[in-house]
């Protein structure tokens, strides 16, 4: 794409690299790569994490993660609960015991082969019977069958996620273009001029595509095509109620996760859908899908029919095909890099973003990456 001098405006200096996403991924790869000595800029068509890394539930846990993501989510685990430490800001991380449950016996079976599973890759997770169960949380539904205990788990306020980036990035020197979208990605003689919609172009060496369910659009700038599903979930939050419940709580077949906030309130998800797509984000509700969650919460904690909801949202999730992250070397594009579309991605972003900057800045990465060669569509 050709432009004319007198409608640009292009940033003087020219960026070691160019993060475009600034959810979760992107900020944690911005400012490990600042860290690592390298000038970053941070671009997204918003405000720093207020798509899916502002609205999700916030859920730190093992229980809700793949097990061959289990590592990385333990890793990221801890980053989340010390990131007043690294960031210099919180998100208020809470350390509690987590458990999911099982009311039948087709749940059991999949809480047993789930937890060992996760036991492989190193979560510390045990199969509990229902009177261990309800010691731990007596607010349960005594209907249940067995329950799997981990105390690597809790939540964090996601809506304070950006807050904490904005601070640390600061901190390491980001130069940070928040709403800014970007309209197209030209390649000039070695470098990658980034072009937004206000007719800026910042100019890089290396370009990071962070952006989530954006990452299919993003990648066509490039000419690669991998295709990208998104996922439309619904999520609900109570009015203040009395404590009635201590830990993190998901059941067994994935349709229900549950924690109450210290002031009162409960967060209410589990991945039940609502309409929506990539373009127009979340549009509406499906109110039968909304009446089961709900009635899923209260047979699981059965205090929770004195709750209210106050509101009820949409957060838009990304997921490959194979359902495992895309993390690494563009394919075919030179110092070009992607990072996104992780199952339970919240909890596990901040360290996915510490090791893609890892492979960026040429070290050997904590942990191996995700190639997104094996996700090319043929044209």
């Amino acid at each position: 794409m050709k432009h004319q001098q007198s409608d640009i405006n292009r940033i003087s200096k020219v960026y070691d690299v160019v993060v475009i996403g600034a959810g979760v991924m992107g900020c944690s790869t911005a400012f490990h790569l600042a860290q690592g000595g390298m000038q970053v800029a941070l671009l997204d068509r918003g405000q720093l994490c207020r798509e899916a890394s502002g609205v999700n539930a916030g859920t730190l846990t093992l229980h809700m993660t793949r097990a061959a993501l289990v590592p990385y989510a333990m890793a990221a685990w801890n980053m989340w609960m010390s990131a007043e430490q690294w960031l210099g800001s919180g998100v208020l991380a809470t350390q509690a015991p987590g458990l999911t449950l099982a009311f039948t016996d087709a749940e059991g079976e999949m809480l047993e082969e789930r937890a060992a599973a996760r036991r492989e890759y190193g979560a510390n997770i045990r199969v509990l019977s229902p009177t261990q169960a309800l010691e731990i949380e007596p607010g349960l539904n005594p209907r249940l069958l067995k329950a799997a205990h981990c105390d690597t788990d809790g939540f964090a306020s996601a809506y304070l996620t950006g807050k904490a980036f904005r601070h640390g990035l600061k901190r390491q020197q980001v130069d940070i273009f928040e709403n800014h979208p970007v309209i197209s990605v030209d390649r000039q003689n070695g470098h990658f001029d980034v072009v937004t919609q206000q007719q800026t172009i910042i100019r890089s060496k290396r370009i990071v595509l962070a952006g989530g369910v954006w990452i299919e659009p993003m990648l066509a700038w490039l000419d690669v095509h991998i295709p990208i599903k998104t996922l439309i979930n619904q999520l609900s939050i109570t009015e203040r109620v009395r404590p009635v419940m201590r830990t993190v709580l998901s059941v067994a077949n994935g349709l229900l996760s549950l924690k109450q906030f210290g002031n009162g309130t409960v967060l209410i998800g589990g991945g039940w859908q609502g309409i929506g797509d990539r373009d127009r984000g979340g549009v509406q509700v499906i109110p039968e899908n909304l009446i089961g969650n709900m009635r899923l919460a209260r047979y699981v904690v059965p205090a929770l029919s004195e709750a209210r909801i106050a509101r009820v949202w949409l957060g838009l999730e990304a997921e490959t095909a194979d359902a495992m992250p895309i993390m690494g070397d563009v394919p075919g594009v030179q110092n070009a890099y992607v990072i996104g579309s992780a199952h339970s991605g919240y909890t596990s972003g901040p360290f996915m973003g510490k090791i893609t900057a890892q492979h960026i800045l040429g070290q050997e990465p904590d942990m191996p990456l995700f190639n997104p060669a094996r996700l090319l569509q043929e044209n």
